[in-house]
């Protein structure tokens, strides 16, 4: 009974210090060379104004307002 303690003890002190021993690293690092991005970038943009059918009606009816 004892011995069989004793032997549960040691394996439980055994695992601790194994896993203990066993810890990931990450070593992050900034490249020698600088980092080059090129980019092509096109824009199109695109106005839509809507009026309403009074509204156009009133504009064809009155061109001198503007």
């Amino acid at each position: 009974m004892r011995t069989s303690i004793v032997r549960g003890s040691l394996a439980g002190v055994l695992c601790a210090v194994l896993l203990s021993s066993c810890k990931p690293t990450v070593k992050v690092e900034a490249p020698d060379k600088p980092i080059t991005i090129n980019m092509n970038i096109k824009i199109d943009h695109e106005i839509r104004v809507r009026l309403d059918k009074d509204i156009d009606n009133m504009l064809d009816e009155r061109k001198d307002i503007f």
